[in-house]
């Protein structure tokens, strides 16, 4: 071989690791700027409580499962992984919790997610009266949900007051 040949051979080896470099940089930079893309496009689920039912009373306490409303504003399906949330009846802590069981909210559409809650009578009292005496109750739902979507998974928090009435059966 000649040293022409082994230079040739030298050139071009290099020339391909440079390319095989510059493809890997280009490769990550586009997933970072789809990332960032994907971030602002990403428009949030708007939360509503439907419903509050009373799913059992003991002397202390009881339970209630809380029916929330997510819909999903997006053009593509939203798988959600987890779910965190805060309940409060007018002002007053009624319980927390995490939803761990997968849904899945269409592109478009809305999906139910019922929230159990186990709450003390000690802690709902004026809340409970306002309930029975008007028919209605401020609320308010917050927390947090990761969702996985075609543009990467989000966690995103929600906070959602409203008033309650037990007449209507829904918040508003």
């Amino acid at each position: 071989m000649t040293s022409t040949t082994n230079h040739l051979k030298g050139t071009r080896r290099r020339w391909l690791a440079m390319a095989r470099w510059g493809t890997a940089l280009v490769a990550v930079a586009a997933a970072t700027g789809c990332a960032a893309l994907g971030r602002a496009s990403f428009k949030e689920p708007d939360v509503q409580l439907r419903e509050f039912n009373i799913t059992g009373l003991g002397l202390t306490g009881g339970s209630v499962d809380i029916v929330l409303s997510v819909y999903n504003p997006n053009g593509y399906k939203l798988d959600a992984l987890k779910m965190t949330y805060m309940v409060d009846v007018d002002s007053i802590k009624l319980g927390e919790g995490e939803v761990d069981s997968r849904f899945v909210v269409a592109e478009k559409d809305s999906s139910l997610v019922r929230l159990p809650v186990r709450f003390t009578y000690a802690g709902l009292g004026a809340a409970g009266r306002a309930l029975l005496q008007s028919g209605t109750v401020n609320y308010r739902v917050r927390g947090d949900f990761s969702v996985a979507t075609p543009l990467g998974n989000f966690t995103r928090p929600y906070d959602r007051r409203g008033r309650y009435s037990s007449v209507a059966g829904n918040g508003k």
